[in-house]
């Protein structure tokens, strides 16, 4: 059976959404095995003036669940 788990993701980015969400990828990759899609859930920026100085993504970012493993009872009387 094959599965997924579904978590709700907020990056940050000073260049533009785009590299936050490529950003917030990155990082969730690094803790996270099996990344499998991501959904643009809502962008948002913060404006100083009359300029964006900070761009948001809210992403739901997908990963597959690896299948439960048992061990041999071979190895489980070793430990």
């Amino acid at each position: 059976m094959n599965s997924e788990k579904h978590i709700k993701v907020t990056g940050y980015s000073n260049v533009s959404w785009k590299d936050a969400i490529v950003k917030t990828i990155e990082e969730a990759a690094k803790t996270l095995s099996n990344l499998s899609n991501v959904t643009v859930l809502e962008q948002r920026a913060n404006i100083s003036g009359d300029k964006i100085v900070e761009y948001m993504v809210d992403l739901d970012i997908s990963f597959k669940i690896e299948p439960f493993q048992t061990q041999p009872e071979d190895e489980a009387d070793n430990m």
